[in-house]
């Protein structure tokens, strides 16, 4: 018969992080299993369940005995499992005992050097009960859990310590014992709201019974229901919620009733900057801040904020002046760490900076704010930019890491330094910098606007991009602790997006010259610009309406064309994608494509065979009318291509060249290269190489339609 199962182990409360993980991992595991072993169909859907205090699942469709079937199981190859003689050697025949079948009844599957043997076992279906309680013990074990822990004197291991199981088949208990447990039909609701036990009478009624005992079991439903309510408290106080990354998501594991109820703290507390307090209102009280939605002060913190509890009660006064009395301390520190920070200003701190190790090989972080000082300098000139105001941003970029906030709250660095840059009367644009050297962050963060600010940025990454390099720690595989991946692809996205008429070469030989001598002890120029250029490869692709792309990112032999040629202005990368997606589109393209990838083929040869000194095509050497068209058109489009190219006007160099089209497959209808004459040979060959410069002025169009 088919039933729907329900699977409820139920636990002391589970860690709220990893929650929503835990469930979707265990239900994934157990309905995956249930689908092999063939108690589930493929008609069967899973849902899965999750509170502070359970981890759930209920699977449709869930048959009571296994149907027979034949088991296919793999063995060795064909080759390797036969000796000269043609009989089973010793690896075969340990299959044969393993399948228990003989020889005569294996049967071969695949071809050629990948056929093997296949046993064919006929299995008899067994009942649930035989499979169940070890599907759910396998699931568990496979949970991704980092700390295990032991409870009483069991020797069970699990994240919390457990109290109840249920396995239930439509009405009937499936027998089985999980970490010591043995299976029932009952639970518990709400630790407060809810009284006795509930008796599970099928698994159809598992959700509605928890909601009766004040439990709301679906973690979605009860995150939709917390989002609503918070919506509609922020709009009825004309207000709107800070995002806050996981936190919806950590409060949803937190409880299993949510009521939402507003608090508020006293108004002197919005002298401190709002970052701190919103930070210390969702980082240690898991409170949601609210911010003005409407005229002059929108964006600004209120002194009003949102919790969810997990009780509902007539009168939640006491819930409310409670947790307004828990936030309150937390305040009065950040209000003592900002005044405390502000006695001194942050030039005074430098000096501290110097006992503070940035990397054993490369110095403290003092040192390395002398580097970013002079590095900043330098883009600043390159820029056109004020290089004093770059140089005073690097200088006071570190300087907030030794402050009393940014030790409390390792987030706000850069954004306290911001603060505390104004309060000492530094410059606005030295201020934005400090703050915004950091971006971006992530992928989609903000760029750092201004030259100023992207001189400190950029300051900041390429020499973190080369001193890593320098002392051999390059990101390997999955492996990437300094984070150099998303300082490249920091120093790419402003370089492009910005843009700024910068050459990426350039900046890495002008941070590789602040190290002191002796402190780079690897080789970092090239292996560094292949490194970006990898990151760029795999950004232009993924991009999305970036850059001048199309939605989900450019083609791949559109951007193998353009990074063929090793490009360092970075800016410039997508006026030539641009481009090249446009020649693309003419009917020359492909052609002229094939020809360049031919002519480059014939300059290879030419070259290994020692003939790889190219002059200048004579015209006088010429004896073939094809030869001589396809010359005077490279000579006509020459300086054209020259000057477009100069002009960033990529896309009418190249259609500059589709006019050579016909020229080109005329030369090699009509000519051989390969002459035994060796001056008209080489002749010949300077004629193709000028060609091939110009073809590839713009990017190497012979990677275009692979």
């Amino acid at each position: 018969m088919n039933h729907s199962l329900l699977i409820e182990l139920r636990t002391e409360e589970l860690p709220p992080k990893s929650l929503k993980a835990l469930s979707e991992a265990f239900a994934h595991t157990v309905f995956a299993t249930l689908r092999e072993q063939a108690f589930a169909s493929a008609e069967s859907v899973c849902t899965p369940y999750a509170t502070p205090r359970r981890l759930a699942l209920t699977v449709s469709h869930v048959a009571e005995q296994q149907p027979d079937r034949i088991i296919e199981k793999k063995g060795p190859a064909v080759s390797s499992g036969l000796d000269a003689a043609g009989k089973p050697g010793k690896a075969l025949e340990g299959f044969m005992r393993s399948a228990g079948v003989a020889f005569e009844h294996l049967h071969k599957a695949g071809e050629g050097k990948a056929e093997y043997f296949v046993a064919r076992i006929a299995k008899k279906g067994e009942r649930l009960e035989r499979h169940l309680a070890d599907i759910v013990t396998q699931a568990l074990k496979k949970l991704p859990i980092q700390k295990l822990m032991r409870w009483g004197d069991s020797e069970h291991q699990f994240v919390r310590p457990v109290h109840g199981l249920i396995m239930l088949h439509g009405s009937r208990v499936v027998a089985g014992e999980v970490l010591g447990l043995t299976s029932g039909n009952t639970t518990l609701g709400h630790r407060f709201l809810s009284s006795g036990e509930i008796v599970v009478a099928r698994p159809e009624d598992y959700a509605g019974q928890l909601t009766a005992g004040k439990v709301i079991a679906s973690f979605a439903e009860r995150r939709d229901s917390i989002a609503a309510q918070l919506d509609a408290r922020a709009n009825g106080l004309n207000a709107r919620l800070n995002p806050a990354d996981g936190l919806l998501d950590e409060v949803t594991a937190l409880v299993e009733w949510p009521v939402v109820y507003v608090c508020e703290f006293e108004a002197e507390y919005l002298e401190v900057p709002q970052e701190c307090l919103i930070l210390t209102m969702q980082q240690n009280q898991k409170y949601f801040p609210l911010l003005d939605k409407t005229g002059a002060n929108a964006g600004k913190l209120l002194n009003k904020f949102l919790i969810v509890s997990n009780m509902q009660v007539d009168d939640a006064q006491h819930i409310i002046g409670g947790n307004a009395r828990v936030v309150r301390p937390r305040l009065s520190d950040a209000r003592f760490f900002y005044n405390q920070d502000r006695k001194h200003s942050l030039a005074s701190r430098l000096e501290k900076l110097g006992n503070v190790v940035y990397h054993n090989q490369l110095g403290s972080v003092l040192q390395r704010v002398e580097r970013l000082e002079g590095l900043a300098q330098k883009i600043a000139v390159h820029l056109g930019a004020n290089a004093s105001l770059a140089a005073r941003a690097a200088r006071l970029a570190k300087a907030d890491l030794v402050t009393d906030m940014v030790g409390e709250f390792p987030e706000l660095q850069g954004i306290m330094g911001r603060y505390y840059a104004l309060h000492d009367g530094e410059d606005s644009a030295v201020a934005d910098a400090v703050q915004s050297h950091y971006q971006p962050r992530f992928a989609g963060d903000a760029l750092p606007q201004g030259h100023i600010a992207c001189a400190a940025a950029l300051a900041d990454k390429l020499d973190a991009l080369v001193g890593f390099f320098g002392i051999g720690q390059i990101p390997t595989g999955d492996k990437d602790p300094f984070a150099l991946r998303r300082a490249a692809l920091g120093v790419l996205r402003i370089l492009m997006e910005s843009p700024l008429a910068l050459d990426l070469a350039q900046l890495i030989g002008d941070a590789q010259a602040g190290f002191a001598v002796g402190t780079l002890n690897k080789p970092v120029a090239d292996p560094l610009l292949d490194f970006m250029l990898e990151r760029l490869r795999g950004l232009l692709r993924e991009s999305v309406g970036q850059c001048g792309g199309q939605s989900g990112g450019h083609a791949q032999d559109i951007v193998e064309a353009v990074l063929a040629q090793r490009p360092t202005r970075i800016d410039r990368v997508p006026a030539r994608l641009d481009a090249v997606r446009a020649f693309l589109a003419l009917p020359e393209a492909l052609a002229l494509a094939a020809a360049n990838k031919r002519i480059g083929n014939i300059l290879k040869k030419a070259e290994a065979s020692g003939n790889g000194q190219f002059a200048q095509p004579d015209s006088a050497l010429m004896q073939e009318e094809a030869e001589i068209a396809l010359y005077e058109r490279v000579r006509q489009i020459a300086p054209l291509v020259k000057a477009h190219v100069a002009d960033e006007a990529y896309a009418d160099a190249l259609n500059a060249l589709a006019s050579v089209r016909a020229a080109v497959d005329l030369f090699f209808d009509k000519v051989m290269v390969n002459v035994d004459d060796p001056s008209v040979r080489a002749n010949r060959l300077g004629l193709l190489k000028a060609l091939f410069d110009q073809l590839n002025a713009v990017a190497d169009i012979s990677k275009l339609g692979v």
